[in-house]
């Protein structure tokens, strides 16, 4: 095979095993002695971050008898954007000690390395030597120093490389916006978006973000709509915020204004509108968007799928989570627990139960969620004799520490079939800052069995560490209510009003028709929110 015959082939590789082919037959032929072959070769070596093709990537680079800049930039980059940037440093030390001088790439690609794994010493450094050599001024190699020194932390340096740069694009400012808003300042982001000579519609996007992350939706919805230009990325930045503001209705209003301005939705999209729909049982929204996945044959599967099942589990359908389940080939983890905790919510135990051990048989390893679920699911349809395997099997087998949800599940149990001790000891093995939620549990149990005793003792614990929440009040009063200690309920009441502590209004949220209505319950009053 001639040498442009085997370039060809080179390029056109599909996988690893091909460019095994084409080395063989270069170290055969030796066209792997010709630098620009060999870098071909490199070329396709370098386009995966898999450790295992980097590694052979550098066997490669280390056997080129005669690389140049592109050999080394190829390597240089390539450990940059791998999970050991480090080793990126290792080659541009070997470049500077060698015949071939770096241009600004080989800088950039270094600085880059720095950014993944902090090296802001190391950053430093490099960027003495881009002043020694004279390219301190070129954009590319100082917009990549904003970057490193932003995301390092140190954004006052980032701040004043930006003041004495001759030129500057929307790169080096949104480097500067990026971190601040990583960083959580929103304010100082808000800032340099003030300062902006021209922006872009990343540069919107990372203020709407950093504004929904910190929970200023108000403030992320100004900025939106304020957008001159706005892409997927823009609407799903707001969707989000919405989303994790628990603001439901607004993410469904979003949707279809979205839908209405001719905006495609991605997967993102999907996923953030169909968990609202599960959150506010919009089943009718929810059916139309799984139609709307079918129509434009979107692949389900993963975080899709999960949010599917879950929007069908809580919207009521269990028979059609379980449909999305069977028909879903690419099947994870969070696509098990979905359906395990959906049967669990439906108080089909012995389903879930069922569910779990196929997801074993199937080498799914469980992790904490799944134990959740599947922990709720014995807790609600009284499975004590499972549910104390289960908690066994996460702690023994596959090391998981349990967290208050998981004990919250065995206390529930335990106290609903008046094991009240046994539920009391097991709290006591929570630590003190987690423990008011089960304590509020066992307190409920005790009520229900009329235990005084146990009662008064997980009351005292309650209040010591929640003295201004109400339930600990509440239910010792309706506690000693129910066996006639009218002055002791009187006294837990007194105290309540002398601590100046309310009872908390609960809040319901609910589709009716299409509209979205949510309602507040509080001092003996329901009054509704639309």
């Amino acid at each position: 095979m001639s040498q442009p015959s085997i370039l060809s082939f080179t390029e056109m590789a599909i996988s690893l095993s091909e460019i095994h082919q084409a080395h063989a037959h270069m170290l055969k032929t030796g066209h792997f002695h010709n630098t620009f072959s060999a870098n071909k070769l490199l070329a396709f070596a370098v386009t995966t971050p898999d450790p295992q093709t980097l590694t052979y990537a550098h066997s490669i680079f280390s056997r080129i008898s005669s690389p140049n800049s592109y050999t080394f930039n190829a390597i240089i980059r390539a450990y940059a954007n791998s999970p050991t940037p480090q080793k990126s440093l290792s080659v541009f030390q070997q470049m500077l000690d060698g015949p071939v001088c770096p241009d600004k790439y080989s800088f950039t690609f270094a600085l880059k390395a720095c950014a993944g794994f902090g090296g802001i010493e190391e950053g430093k450094q490099i960027h003495g030597h881009v002043l020694k050599i004279g390219i301190g001024c070129d954009l590319f190699v100082a917009n990549t120093l904003i970057h490193v020194y932003a995301q390092s932390g140190f954004t006052q340096l980032a701040r004043n490389l930006l003041a004495r740069m001759p030129e500057r694009d929307t790169v080096s400012w949104n480097a500067l916006l990026s971190a601040y808003v990583e960083m959580g300042s929103v304010e100082l982001a808000r800032q340099v978006f003030d300062e902006m000579e021209e922006r872009n519609v990343e540069s919107w996007n990372f203020m709407i973000s950093g504004y929904a992350s910190a929970g200023l939706v108000e403030k992320a919805s100004e900025i939106f709509y304020a957008m001159p230009l706005k892409n997927v990325v823009s609407w799903n930045a707001m969707i989000t915020g919405y989303a994790h503001a628990s603001c439901f209705s607004q993410v469904l209003e979003l949707f279809e204004q979205m839908q209405s301005e001719g905006v495609k939705p991605d997967n993102c999209t999907l996923v953030n509108v169909l968990s609202a729909c599960a959150r506010v049982g919009a089943l009718s929204q929810g059916e139309w968007l799984h139609g709307y996945i079918k129509k434009n044959e979107i692949g389900i599967g993963g975080f899709l799928a999960t949010a599917l099942i879950d929007m069908y589990s809580k919207c009521g359908n269990i028979d059609k989570a379980l449909q999305v389940f069977k028909t879903t080939r690419a099947k994870d983890v969070s696509t098990w627990n979905s359906l395990i905790c959906g049967l669990s919510i439906h108080g089909f135990g012995e389903d879930a139960l069922q569910v779990f051990n196929e997801m074993l048989a199937e080498d799914f390893k469980p992790n904490e969620v799944t134990f959740i679920s599947i922990l709720s699911a014995c807790s609600r349809t009284g499975l004590l004799h499972e549910m104390r395997n289960l908690f066994d099997l996460m702690v023994r087998v596959y090391r998981i520490e349990p967290t208050v949800e998981h004990y919250g599940c065995m206390v529930d149990l335990l106290g609903r079939v008046g094991l009240l001790q046994e539920a009391e000891e097991l709290v006591e093995t929570i630590s003190i800052d987690e423990a008011s939620v089960v304590l509020e549990s066992l307190l409920g149990a005790c009520r229900n069995h009329g235990n005084l005793e146990v009662a008064e003792r997980v009351s005292r614990r309650l209040l010591e560490l929640n003295p201004q929440e109400s339930a600990g009040y509440v239910q010792m009063s309706n506690i000693y209510t129910s066996v006639g200690r009218w002055n002791d309920a009187m006294e837990v009441r007194r105290r309540m009003r002398a601590e100046r502590v309310n009872k908390k209004p609960g809040c319901s949220i609910i589709e009716v028709n299409g509209t979205i209505h949510e309602f507040l319950a509080g001092e003996g009053i329901i009054f509704e929110q639309i």
